[in-house]
């Protein structure tokens, strides 16, 4: 009797570790998935952040070219490559577009085929 017992408890041992290598590849396209996902989102972080700091630099100094830079300033090696800023005045009214490439599961390598864009206005500063 106790002999059945042991061998039924063995076979469910095995039965558990069959079915968790059958469950691991969905484990790992789902930890991939989530991991695109956070990417994704700290993507659209970066680029209104960018387009924050790059208003604030256009309203404060006289140059269009201190505003892009400003935007470009606190962005991460692996997203300054495909990275545009676009500052515009409309005479007392700064406004800074921000274009971020999106990367493929490792910043710094391939970018999905979409922007994320941040966009930023503030008055300018009086003298």
């Amino acid at each position: 009797m106790r002999m059945r017992a042991a061998l039924a408890g063995a076979r469910d041992r095995g039965q558990v570790t069959i079915e968790f290598l059958g469950m691991t590849p969905t484990i790992l396209v789902t930890l991939v998935v989530l991991w695109q996902l956070v990417l994704v989102g700290y993507t659209f972080t970066l680029a209104g952040n960018a387009a924050d700091e790059a208003v604030r630099a256009g309203t404060a100094s006289e140059g269009q070219a201190a505003c892009e830079e400003a935007g470009l300033k606190h962005l991460p090696n692996a997203w300054e490559g495909g990275a545009t800023v676009q500052c515009t005045a409309n005479g007392e009214f700064v406004t800074a577009d921000v274009s971020l490439d999106v990367p493929i599961l490792f910043p710094g390598a391939i970018s999905l085929p979409f922007t994320v864009d941040g966009h930023a206005g503030a008055v300018q500063e009086e003298d």
